[in-house]
């Protein structure tokens, strides 16, 4: 590992761990996805990290405050956009028909995508706005 690859996993450690500690399992391999999505049933959230500041601002704190709702997906998992670059290629692979996008939230029925955030939905909105796109969604889905 070079030396920009060592900043960075530092400086992104920090970004992981605050969805490893709201109950999120982090899938680093393009193996880990095949097995998450061949394995799974029901519904699940999958995030899309970033480093930039629209994640740590907005995404990951309505992401946490959306979990409380009654209503939540059986599982949590999350890939890292610029870090574990396979998998979460490997994820997006799984997004059939939607663009890029980190940070993004996708909820997951059976493997398929039945909701969708975009960065678009999250960047210039509020954490309110945010949790209710999600928790809508959970109360649709779960």
């Amino acid at each position: 590992m070079n030396a920009y690859e060592q900043y960075m996993k530092e400086v992104s450690q920090p970004m992981r761990d605050e969805l490893i500690h709201a109950g999120f399992e982090e899938l680093t391999t393009p193996e880990a996805v095949d097995n998450f999505i061949g394995e799974t049933k029901g519904t699940s959230l999958v995030v899309v990290n970033s480093v930039c500041g629209c994640a740590a601002g907005l995404a990951r704190p309505a992401i946490r405050e959306s979990l409380s709702n009654e209503k939540k997906p059986e599982q949590l998992v999350t890939v890292f956009a610029g870090q574990d670059r396979e998998a979460t290629a490997r994820m997006r692979d799984y997004f059939e028909g939607i663009e890029p996008s980190s940070p993004s939230v996708a909820l997951l029925k059976d493997g398929q995508v039945v909701h969708f955030v975009p960065r678009e939905d999250i960047e210039d909105h509020d954490i309110e706005e945010i949790v209710a796109n999600l928790t809508n969604a959970y109360n649709e889905y779960c």
